[in-house]
């Protein structure tokens, strides 16, 4: 597992984890989009590579909003499905936005068929289901003043 600030990537680093990326939004999702979207600039990237270097999963965090304490994570994707990898990356998204960013709350936009792999880390659904880009995605939060506390 690796954690960078975007001003400490390599240049192979970025290239692997813009590749993953591309892969799984726009090229399997059908979905062209804007993926380079400046936010990465001042993100913590997490990701983890395989034995070739190959990034096979990856996340951003970043402050949403620094005066309320609302960090965010996005552009989670993962390569291999069934290894534990998803699971991992998010837990350590997780720690990014807590200890890094010292985030009150956490907000993402969820792909609605992967709202379950949230709800398992805590975060919770608070919105109706919206269109992004022609794919349905839900808010949801997740309250670390909570989770704190168990």
């Amino acid at each position: 597992m690796i954690r960078k600030h975007f001003n400490d990537l390599t240049v192979d680093e970025l290239y692997e984890i813009l590749k993953t990326r591309q892969e799984i939004f726009i090229i399997e999702q059908d979905c062209p989009y804007n993926d380079i979207d400046d936010l990465d600039r001042d993100a913590v990237h997490v990701f983890i590579r395989d034995g070739k270097g190959r990034v096979t999963a990856c996340l951003r965090v970043f402050m949403r909003d620094k005066d309320q304490g609302i960090a965010q994570i996005g552009r989670v994707v993962t390569l291999e499905h069934g290894k534990g990898q998803g699971g991992a990356i998010l837990k350590e998204g997780v720690k990014v936005a807590s200890e890094y960013f010292c985030a009150k709350k956490i907000y993402l936009e969820a792909q609605e068929y992967a709202i379950g792999y949230y709800k398992k880390e805590g975060f919770k659904v608070v919105s109706d289901p919206f269109p992004e880009d022609g794919i349905p995605h839900v808010k949801m939060e997740l309250d670390l003043s909570i989770k704190k506390r168990f």
